[in-house]
């Protein structure tokens, strides 16, 4: 049996004070909450755009509203998306120089992607799968960060609550489901493409629009830090492959699908190599 502190005196109460038991138990541990937000204000920053991107893409979604709040609306998600992009391109690239080797860093970063994604469609008509992308992300960022928080602060108290239980089963089903959000991004990605030229032909947006959001994808597939563009292209065009090998597809849909792959493959960007890393000495 362990010894007691009290064990030398039997008149004293063997239990500590109890508010003192109960403070250090149950008391949300708001100084470190706001000590880990003052020491990490660009990822704070960040939470708070990716936590206005969603609310926004929300009341978008929302038929409640007139058609004017709802367009503006669509242009906030996009406007805050692009303040996110920039910001984590600024975390990513801190320190700028004008050289060749400096831009062609800053147009593999995904942030500088979805920067330009936001400033190409921030002024087009409003189209809901637009903003698919863009929310998702942030979405799983957001979740990410507030996971973090919570663990900061702690399960006592309020935070023992229901309500922040099912908060934290919400982010673990969504990172559960992380991949499969990510592939759905990839796909709506490559799928924008012919919408995007439908919408240049009809005059929802501007003709360069295409050729921009061609550029765009082309950024993705040669991505180094998410491979799901890639991946998605790749099971596309054995699906179809596979599909016109059948034998009773007709043979001149047969040969104008291999045509036609083999030329949206010669499209492809050329991988870049991965960044050379420093050896241990």
């Amino acid at each position: 049996m362990p010894p007691q502190e009290n064990e030398g005196n039997p008149n004293a109460s063997t239990h500590p004070p109890e508010g003192s038991t109960a403070n250090s138990s149950t008391s949300p541990n708001w100084a470190a909450l706001r000590r880990y937000l003052l020491d990490n204000k660009i990822d704070s920053a960040l939470w708070l755009t990716r936590v206005f991107t969603i609310i926004t893409s929300i009341l978008y979604l929302l038929p409640f509203f007139s058609p004017m709040f709802s367009y503006n609306c669509y242009k906030r998600v996009l406007i805050s998306s692009a303040a996110t992009s920039a910001l984590r391109l600024h975390q990513r690239l801190p320190r700028f120089q004008f050289s060749r080797e400096f831009f062609g860093l800053l147009l593999s970063e995904d942030s500088c992607h979805y920067l330009l994604y936001s400033i190409m469609f921030v002024n087009s008509h409003p189209v809901t799968i637009i903003l698919i992308p863009v929310a998702l992300f942030a979405l799983l960022h957001t979740v990410s960060f507030t996971k973090k928080l919570l663990d900061i602060l702690g399960s006592g108290g309020i935070f023992s609550m229901s309500l922040i239980r099912s908060a934290r089963k919400a982010i673990e089903k969504v990172e559960i489901h992380q991949q499969g959000l990510l592939r759905f991004i990839a796909c709506t990605e490559i799928m924008l493409m012919p919408a995007v030229i439908l919408m240049a032909l009809s005059g929802q947006a501007g003709i360069v629009i295409p050729f921009v959001y061609y550029r765009f994808v082309g950024f993705r597939y040669a991505s180094r830090r998410n491979p799901y563009c890639r991946l998605l292209f790749t099971e596309f065009r054995r699906s179809v492959e596979q599909l016109a090998s059948h034998p009773r597809c007709p043979a001149f849909l047969r040969t104008f699908v291999f045509k036609f792959t083999a030329f949206i493959e010669k499209l492809a960007p050329p991988m870049a190599p991965p960044p050379p890393q420093a050896s241990a000495s």
